[in-house]
């Protein structure tokens, strides 16, 4: 039995009824199926199966474009978010203290002694800018060396279209003096001061921040030297000149339990100097809150030494302090808030937990793997934070570009801190790339939000600490148990009390959860089919049947083409009859026997003399005819 005769058979075998020709099979599933519409269009009048033609193709399209949206809403992965409200014993956060100066002033001074006189000297010529009216004269001569690298300078905006940049210590003398002899006229000049960064110095490629106050240009340029200044200090140096534990905090108590500065772990900030964790987690087992209230919180004495602060570097005077995740680093700068010197701040503090879902619903990580930014703050043993991958990947961006690291992020290994001597145009370098919306847009797509996160919203409210009637004896006891001494060496300027307390033991929840999930999208689709064809999963399975029949007699179609192919070939080959087999017996006794050409009619004449007899490549028989759906070949 051939292939064809097979198939055939065996299509016959699965549906009942006629089905060999698409008609025919198309027809059979009208009849039989249950979907409403297709029966119709065959048992109706020419009218009516017209009608019903049209109305079964229009509900159809409508099905297919309703699948369309509710496939693609199922894939857009959509989340909600919801709300849930627990009560239990929680983890009291991890507390970072820091001043809100870096270093003492004392130690730090012999390396900005040079710095100081020329911002001084600066001011002077800003805010009086007579000739002969300085201090200046007298004094040592100025490094002009250090002043040169990142200038300030003055820019006369009178002329909105043609601006003037005077450079404040070689141009005051002529240009802004001979303003002052101006008279009222020179009154309405404005000037601006701004920072001068060049590609390197003596270059043309410059450029200029403005600031609109001389305070705000005057901190910016002494954080940009004193930078460059500091981070040729080794750490240990830089965490000698900073505030030391024993120093700053004088008391401390966590619910009844005292405590004291051995209880904080020290790490060192760029932003702030030294500073000090309590409760971070990274060697003892976190604390649990016993219960809510302000009675069973942390509180802490703090002494901020404000008469030690460097004048042009911190001009906030205070305590910054952060309330984060047990091994986790603070970033003070971003999320860390102030306490003001001479009061109490009380802060209440309430829990909200996040718990984003992973992929595909969201671009979050668990625990940074699978971030392409390599983490610098790891060093430190913490958890992964978007705003430790965003910085690293600034840092990155600055090692690549700048050709070294700045001073307020983690170095990469084999890379050093940028400073004026090795790297002259690190400041243009790092306000370009800090401008930079291109590479900021960079580390925001790279850097990833972590799926489940704790945060701390806290509750604020502050008095006058101490009262006038009690300072007096407050501060002799403070000073008496930190110096050993009589006399009182605190001041209202530099003491801040600290409580931190669960205002409630109830946390919030908050948790996404699949908008579409594979029960809705099936249920959305069997809705939309029954709705408008009347159909069930029953009539997708007898669609899927007339798809494969039809593929099944496509593949005998397809055979039998090639079978007749064969046959046309082997016609092309053999034109003429094949012997009859006494030709042959006589072609192979006689040798001169010359059969009769195909088609010759009996007693006609023979050929002409010469003629070739014709000749037989060989002995195959003519193939037979071929079969028909009901033939059989046997």
């Amino acid at each position: 039995m051939n292939l064809k005769k097979y198939l055939v058979r065996a299509l016959h075998r699965l549906q009942k009824g006629p089905g060999y020709t698409y008609k025919e099979l198309l027809v059979w599933y009208c009849d039989n199926t249950n979907t409403h519409g297709p029966k119709r269009i065959i048992k109706e009048g020419p009218k009516k199966k017209l009608i019903w033609f049209f109305l079964t193709l229009l509900f159809a399209s409508l099905v297919f474009w309703q699948w369309g949206i509710l496939i693609n809403t199922y894939l857009s992965y959509n989340v909600t978010s919801s709300l849930s409200i627990g009560f239990k014993t929680m983890k009291f956060p991890a507390v970072t203290v820091c001043n809100a100066n870096p270093f003492k002033y004392s130690e730090v001074k012999p390396l900005l002694k040079e710095l100081d006189r020329l911002i001084e000297a600066a001011l002077e010529r800003i805010l009086q800018p007579t000739p002969g009216n300085s201090s200046e004269n007298l004094s040592m001569p100025l490094d002009l060396e250090l002043w040169n690298q990142i200038p300030l300078v003055l820019i006369d905006e009178h002329d909105k279209d043609n601006p003037v940049i005077l450079d404040i210590f070689e141009t005051n003398q002529t240009a802004v003096g001979n303003d002052t002899a101006m008279g009222n006229e020179t009154k309405e000049k404005k000037y601006k001061l701004a920072v001068k960064l060049c590609s390197h110095q003596g270059s043309d490629n410059c450029t200029y921040r403005n600031f609109t106050s001389a305070a705000q240009a005057v901190t910016e340029w002494y954080i940009l030297q004193s930078t460059s200044i500091l981070s040729k200090v080794p750490l240990h140096e830089r965490i000698r000149m900073g505030y030391q534990a024993e120093d700053m905090i004088l008391a401390c108590l966590y619910g009844a339990e005292p405590c004291n500065y051995k209880n904080f772990t020290q790490i060192y900030h760029p932003d702030h100097g030294n500073c000090y964790i309590f409760n971070w987690g990274m060697d003892e087992e976190a604390l649990n809150s016993s219960n809510p209230g302000a009675e069973f919180g942390l509180k802490l004495i703090l002494d901020i030494s404000q008469q030690d602060y460097i004048p042009y570097l911190s001009s906030a005077a205070g305590a910054r302090l952060m309330l984060h995740q047990q091994k986790s680093f603070p970033f003070l700068k971003d999320q860390g808030i102030y306490a003001m010197a001479g009061t109490e701040t009380s802060i209440g503090v309430l829990v909200d937990e996040l718990e984003r879902m992973g992929y595909p619903y969201s671009d979050c990580t668990m625990n940074g793997s699978d971030v392409p930014v390599k983490n610098l703050y790891s060093q430190y043993n913490t958890s992964y934070s978007i705003q430790a991958c965003l910085r690293s990947c600034f840092q990155n961006h600055m090692v690549e570009i700048c050709g070294c690291g700045h001073y307020m992020f983690p170095l990469p290994e084999g890379v050093t801190y940028c400073n004026n001597q090795d790297n002259p145009g690190w400041a243009y370098c790092y306000s370009s790339l800090r401008s930079s919306i291109k590479q900021r847009q960079i580390c925001i797509d790279s850097c990833k939000e972590t799926c489940n996160d704790t945060q701390y919203k806290m509750t604020i409210s502050m008095a006058d600490w101490p009262s006038e009637a009690s300072e007096d004896w407050i501060f002799h006891i403070l000073s008496y148990e930190r110096d050993m001494s009589t006399n009182v060496t605190l001041d209202r300027n530099g003491i801040i009390k600290l409580n931190i307390y669960f205002q409630e033991y109830n946390y919030r929840t908050i948790s996404e959860s699949a908008a579409t999930t594979i029960v809705w999208l099936l249920s959305s689709l069997g809705g939309q089919f029954g709705f408008w064809m009347g159909g069930s999963v029953l009539c997708l399975i007898e669609f899927g049947e007339i798809i494969i029949d039809s593929l099944w007699i496509t593949v005998i179609n397809v055979i039998g083409w090639c079978k007749g192919l064969k046959q046309r070939r082997a016609r092309a080959r053999y034109p003429d009859a094949p012997p009859t087999v006494s030709e042959l017996v006589e072609a192979h006794t006689n040798p001169g026997f010359q059969p009769e050409p195909a088609g010759a009619v009996p007693g006609a004449l023979p050929p002409e003399p010469g003629t070739p007899p014709p000749k037989y490549d060989s002995l195959r028989v003519q193939p037979p005819a071929s079969l028909g759906p009901d033939s059989d070949p046997e």
